[in-house]
């Protein structure tokens, strides 16, 4: 029989956003840049998105598993055999969770990169690589004091499904390598595809219900959907659900 996993007891938070509201683009957005200015002296502007990025991506999964798992939980029927073999949209090895890191209070950026990788290896198929090089064991760069700073002010945030939707993350990414690159005196479209520009490559295509778009050259994924909010955008990817 699997063990169940152990979810760790959440701690509070000292943010001024409580972790029972769904999260506005422009509070995560201004979240996520108050999370790049706790890195602004020991990390240079250039290297903010390889710290900032991962850490989003850790809190995200971690919240989402932890929604995946309560749902189990309250199903009718459910035991601890059925709440440890739940498919869950992305598996996080034991001690591998955002409150397992966020419990240590030394080595936090060792603790941080072997969690990333594990759960890389548990989601090879889908997350190989995704949380990329970041140099979390440098603490001439990053000490354990700045590291606690960084990911208790993550921790504020709760990104579950329930509190915010996906194409919210996907205007706050948009956001914040417009952010980093205005800070570095590059322009955004070197690290993603414009909105605009999206648009227009969907509206060319003018795919089909029940077709698939191939694009090899695709950076960030699901972008044709992160782009749209309003009426008439949501019409148009209805064509491609």
């Amino acid at each position: 029989m699997q063990k169940p996993r152990t979810t760790p007891s959440i701690k509070s938070s000292q943010s001024s956003l409580p972790l029972t509201i769904t999260i506005d683009l422009a509070a995560l957005e201004s979240h996520l840049w108050e999370a790049a200015n706790i890195l602004r002296g020991p990390v240079d502007a250039a290297d903010f998105k390889t710290y900032i990025f991962p850490l989003l991506f850790f809190k995200r999964i971690s919240d989402v598993y932890d929604e995946e798992r309560q749902r189990a939980i309250d199903e009718p029927g459910s035991d601890e055999v059925y709440v440890a073999d739940y498919g869950h949209t992305f598996e996080i090895p034991a001690g591998c969770h955002w409150e397992d890191v966020r419990a240590k209070a030394t080595n936090v950026g060792d603790t941080l990169s072997r969690a990333l990788r594990k759960i890389e290896t548990a989601n090879k198929d889908q997350l190989q690589s995704i949380f990329g090089d970041a140099q979390w064991t440098n603490k001439d760069r990053l000490s354990d004091e700045l590291m606690r700073d960084l990911i208790e002010h993550f921790s504020a945030l709760q990104l579950s499904n329930s509190r915010v939707r996906t194409d919210i993350l996907g205007q706050a990414y948009e956001y914040l390598i417009k952010k980093f690159a205005d800070s570095t005196n590059k322009k955004a479209g070197e690290f993603y595809t414009p909105r605009s520009v999206v648009r227009l490559m969907v509206n060319i295509l003018d795919p089909q219900a029940g077709e698939t778009i191939y694009d090899p050259a695709c950076g960030a994924p699901r972008s044709y959907r992160w782009q749209y909010s309003n009426e008439y955008e949501k019409e148009v990817m209805t064509k491609i659900q």
